[in-house]
């Protein structure tokens, strides 16, 4: 398979799998978020660094419930070899012990491919500014 038609098909796995992750986590299935992350994977934002067991022992209690999560924009997704790095705005509603936050923000995800499957290594996520400028 030449590079270019390989690197289509990672783009197309990785923005599939974008959208099933989104859906995971409105599920409020934590058993299916994992399977989108590395062992150790951490979401960075405003409030510092998250680990995978902090995030997801949040969303089994359920003190951390998500009721929608839109991608706005087309991901940008670039792949260098076994790392991929998915950019997008996305908005969310959450539910943190019972308060309701809305969210529009930029989120970026860096992916390793391991043993053949992509798996989320980092999250990154920061408020989008009020009719800021769109991914290319």
């Amino acid at each position: 398979m030449d590079a270019d038609r390989e690197q289509e098909q990672d783009e197309a796995r990785l923005l599939a799998q974008a959208k099933d992750w989104a859906a995971a986590i409105v599920a409020d299935d934590a058993g299916r978020i994992a399977r989108f992350m590395a062992d150790d994977w951490v979401i960075v934002s405003e409030s510092g660094i998250t680990s995978k067991e902090q995030f997801l022992s949040l969303v089994a209690s359920g003190d951390l419930t998500h009721s929608a999560m839109d991608l706005v924009t087309r991901p940008r997704i670039r792949v260098y070899g076994d790392t991929a790095v998915v950019t997008g705005r996305v908005t969310n509603t959450a539910h943190y012990r019972g308060t309701r936050f809305d969210a529009d923000e930029w989120t970026t995800d860096v992916f390793m491919k391991r043993d053949g499957r992509w798996r989320c290594v980092l999250s990154h996520i920061t408020s989008a500014a009020p009719d800021g400028p769109e991914a290319d």
